[in-house]
């Protein structure tokens, strides 16, 4: 396995793969790797020839008061499990390197970039869509792999990919949980015990919006109240949104139906978590 930290570098190991006749999957990622991100790995070399990931904490997704400094840093970790798992090149910029002195071009997905996170977390969509194009730009993958826990991320970056006509199949895996339906996250490491048991509260109204769907009802009114009665049982934890949205624009709906994206973000303590499901 190579370790790359320029674009010159990252663009001439592609470009080998490439000529090879090979096929180039990709999984970015943040680091703080967990099994969620193994997971993606996996499913890349299910249908890839060879397997690059990226390493990278990009400032420009994080609002000025929010976690850039205190984002868990696991380098030496994480490039063992990627090893282990048989990923070719692990691309590991520096902030210099993927946003050179006087860099002022960014991408911005209108409209979808402003729901859900977008809403509670100006600018991060920009920020997430500008350092993924770019990753896309410099790597060149085949496909590239995403988790479904990410959902408003993806449907940005389902819509930027169709717009920008970029070459490649952007793939979304399952959420990956813990035995008790908490689903794996980075920040999940910032939980205190009593936060950890807590957080459980977003699987659980997840579960019950699915529940009382199951059972007949598609009036979305009546399916969020179901799930702010679940959230209820942990008061100290901090609805940011619960909503069930069309999962592509993310619009809200009126009435559930197969396919609808229920997603939920909310603060455990000062670490905000999301979670999602699709009815």
């Amino acid at each position: 396995m190579r370790v790359l930290s320029t674009v010159r570098d990252m663009r001439a190991a592609s470009r080998q793969v490439r000529q090879s006749g090979q096929a180039l999957g990709f999984v970015p990622t943040m680091g703080a790797l967990h099994a969620g991100h193994i997971a993606l790995v996996r499913a890349a070399r299910a249908q890839c020839d060879v397997i690059a990931a990226s390493i990278f904490v990009n400032p420009t997704q994080f609002g000025p008061n929010e976690d850039f400094a205190k984002y868990p840093r696991t380098f030496d970790q994480d490039r063992a499990l990627l090893e282990a798992e048989g990923v070719a090149f692990i691309f590991a910029p520096t902030p210099e390197e993927m946003y050179p002195s006087g860099a002022s071009t960014f991408v911005e997905v209108e409209g979808i970039s402003d729901r859900l996170d977008g809403a509670s977390r100006p600018g991060h969509f920009r920020g997430v869509a500008t350092v993924v194009a770019n990753l896309f730009h410099i790597v060149a993958p085949d496909k590239a792999f995403f988790g479904q826990k990410d959902a408003a991320q993806v449907a940005v970056l389902r819509r930027m990919v169709r717009d920008l006509n970029f070459d490649l199949e952007l793939i979304v895996c399952p959420t990956i949980r813990e035995p008790d339906g908490l689903a794996l996250s980075s920040r999940n490491r910032y939980l205190s015990a009593p936060e950890r048991a807590q957080a459980l509260v977003l699987s659980r109204a997840l579960n019950a919006i699915s529940a009382a769907y199951r059972a007949g009802q598609t009036n979305v009114t009546r399916l969020l109240d179901a799930g702010r009665a679940a959230m209820a049982a942990e008061p100290e934890v901090r609805i940011d949104y619960l909503a069930i949205v069309d999962p592509d624009t993310l619009l809200p709906l009126d009435d559930a139906a197969p396919g609808a994206l229920v997603a939920v973000a909310a603060y455990v303590g000062s670490t905000r978590l999301i979670d999602n499901i699709i009815l």
